[in-house]
């Protein structure tokens, strides 16, 4: 029983250290939406600095056109040359304006841009805290349970010091079939692990008999044992007294 129970603990040990590595990459990616949410924010309010700075760009070349066209309007030999070169200026006037208006609506719009992308780099830096702190519970735990581990095999270690070599090989055996239950309580007359029901002679011998004995059935270690009267238990004690 003393084995099992280490065994039992070991393994359950052993399973969540192996599954911590598999919670901490789990904690990791839980940035991944604080990430995206701050890419997003940031694209956008990249693509408005870039459009603005174009739009920029292009009333310079729209001004330098303007000058150019002036210049030549004061050598125009015709009216028609001088409406043309009018013409072309007015248009482009309008493409300033046109851009110059674009201009204060993606000024309006870079505002709440900006705020998004402070918000969403506030948002990432409270996330890495906290997923570095589970980090750490988890490196902690992971510490702990291999501490308690090394433990546990060095009693186990004590324990099969002291059972018979060839009971030990029944005990590993049946371990290794059934995933560590090892012993099942017979006590109402059948096998705890596989529900099956004993022989009635078979539980006879169970009760009785100090050897060792195995399910007929799943092949499990059978114990009997009974849950004790108290009352009766205390009835014998003062008749004996």
């Amino acid at each position: 029983m003393k084995l099992q129970d280490l065994d039992l603990k070991a393994a359950a040990l052993e399973k969540e250290i192996a599954t911590l590595p598999k919670q901490v990459a789990h904690i990791e990616k839980q940035l991944d939406a604080a990430l995206r949410k701050l890419d997003v924010d940031q694209a956008a309010l990249v693509g408005n600095q870039r459009e603005r700075k174009k739009l920029e760009d292009d009333i310079k070349v729209q001004d330098q056109k303007i000058s150019k066209l002036k210049d030549q309007t004061l050598g125009a030999k015709t009216n028609e040359q001088y409406k043309a070169f009018q013409h072309e200026i007015e248009f482009c006037q309008a493409e300033i304006r046109k851009a110059e208006d674009r201009i204060l609506e993606l000024m309006t719009e870079s505002e709440p841009l900006d705020k998004a992308v402070k918000t969403a780099q506030a948002l990432l830096k409270k996330e890495k805290d906290r997923v570095e702190q589970e980090k750490d519970k988890a490196r902690q735990r992971t510490e702990e349970d291999q501490k308690f581990l090394a433990q546990i095999r060095d009693d186990r270690a004590k324990v099969v010091s002291g059972l018979d070599p060839k009971f030990q090989q029944h005990y590993e055996r049946i371990r290794k079939r059934w995933h560590g239950v090892v012993i099942a309580d017979a006590t109402d007359g059948r096998c705890s692990a596989c529900r099956i029901a004993l022989r009635p002679q078979f539980f006879q011998d169970l009760r009785h008999s100090e050897k060792v004995q195995f399910c007929e059935s799943c092949g499990r270690i059978l114990l009997y044992n009974p849950p004790v009267n108290l009352e009766h238990e205390m009835h014998s004690v003062r008749s004996a007294n």
